[in-house]
């Protein structure tokens, strides 16, 4: 069965506005979205937070457009890592149905790609690239199951970062050939307008995304991500 889901909603404390999305994915034909805490270790020494609920959320989940069954939602937590030991799981990683790392070196972007245990690894697309991306590294996250992300809400802000974001995932995607790749949209809670652009650009802006959710709900299994340009 394929489904249309968007894994990077950035989280937020006002619950309305993420009922918002979350009732505007549905409304558009998302049938799973993941929403995404995103802790940076070493800024204030942030701790894991704890997930809420997500029937916090909704008494009952909207529908999905088009389908008889309601929106799934996913809590997912990432982690920015500029060094080593900002990546280490414990009991809270195990709160969240989805685990990802954003290395900031390119030795942090090999050790992720060989050896964290993660099920996706962020790819900062809307700058310039501190390193190249290298095969050795990729195919081996390949092989492990994980996946690689770029978010293309940067995109509709400005050409300068449609340009990068355009860019780098194209050449992420030739040393991928193709594959282990999602495309989210990284809707940011501070715009409600903006999360709801951004979830409605994904089909004509960049790619159209289609997930087997069996195998995206068995963690370290390959999610076979099919992807289309427009």
């Amino acid at each position: 069965m394929s489904v249309f889901m968007d894994l990077n909603i950035i989280s937020g404390n006002d619950k309305n506005k993420l009922r918002s999305i979350v009732e505007t994915a549905a409304h558009l034909g998302y049938s799973t979205v993941a929403i995404n805490y995103v802790v940076e270790p070493q800024q204030k020494k942030q701790e894991i937070p704890k997930p809420q609920s997500v029937s916090d959320i909704f008494d009952k989940f909207p529908v999905v457009q088009g389908k008889s069954s309601p929106i799934k939602v996913l809590n997912r937590l990432t982690i920015i890592a500029s060094d080593a030991s900002h990546f280490r799981p414990t009991n809270e990683y195990k709160s969240f149905d989805l685990v990802a790392v954003y290395p900031k070196t390119e030795k942090l972007f090999h050790a992720a790609c060989m050896t964290f245990d993660v099920d996706i690894i962020c790819i900062a697309v809307a700058e310039k690239q501190p390193f190249h991306f290298k095969r050795a590294p990729v195919n081996g996250a390949i092989e492990r199951g994980v996946f690689f992300e770029t978010c293309y809400a940067a995109a509709i802000r400005d050409t300068t970062t449609r340009r990068y974001t355009i860019a780098n995932a194209i050449s992420l995607m030739e040393v991928c050939k193709g594959k282990n790749i999602i495309v989210s949209s990284g809707a940011e809670r501070i715009s409600e307008g903006f999360c709801s652009a951004c979830l409605r650009e994904m089909p004509k802006l960049l790619f159209l995304l289609t997930v087997d959710l069996s195998c995206f709900m068995e963690r370290r299994e390959p999610l076979h991500l099919v992807l289309f340009t427009p």
